[in-house]
């Protein structure tokens, strides 16, 4: 009984280094690519309800309903105004992610950081280790 306990927490500590030695920029790479995405993602949802608010506007204004109308065009409005912060927001965080792999090391926390290209399923990945 004692070995098999004291087994499963030798092997929950090699689980533990393996996710340790993960390096520091596959992290930071993957999160600024999904935030990117969902910028992208909410982008488009913002353009297809603004899209569909001025399709409802003109509807309201042919078939002489003021309120059709009105709601339509205010619903336009916001969401071009959304659509247009979003859009800054993404590129806001494209050009970080852009600076951050443009360096060739950074010093984190007194350990240095040295950028290396990883090919990988025909892609090309950077990743920081640690030097």
């Amino acid at each position: 009984m004692k070995k098999t306990a004291m087994c499963g927490n030798l092997l929950a500590a090699i689980a533990a280094a393996g996710t340790l030695a993960v390096p520091l920029s596959a992290s930071a790479q993957s999160h600024l690519d999904r935030e990117s995405k969902h910028r992208q993602q909410t982008k488009n949802q913002w353009r297809n309800i603004g899209i569909g608010s001025a399709a409802l506007g003109l509807f309201g204004l042919l078939k002489h309903d003021n309120t059709l109308m009105f709601a339509g065009a205010g619903g336009a409005l916001y969401s071009a105004n959304r659509y247009e912060q979003d859009r800054k927001s993404q590129s806001k965080t494209d050009r970080a992610r852009a600076e951050m792999f443009s360096r060739h090391s950074f010093t984190r926390d007194g350990h240095r950081y040295v950028r290396h290209t990883v090919k990988k399923n025909g892609h090309t990945y950077y990743q920081f280790r640690r030097n």
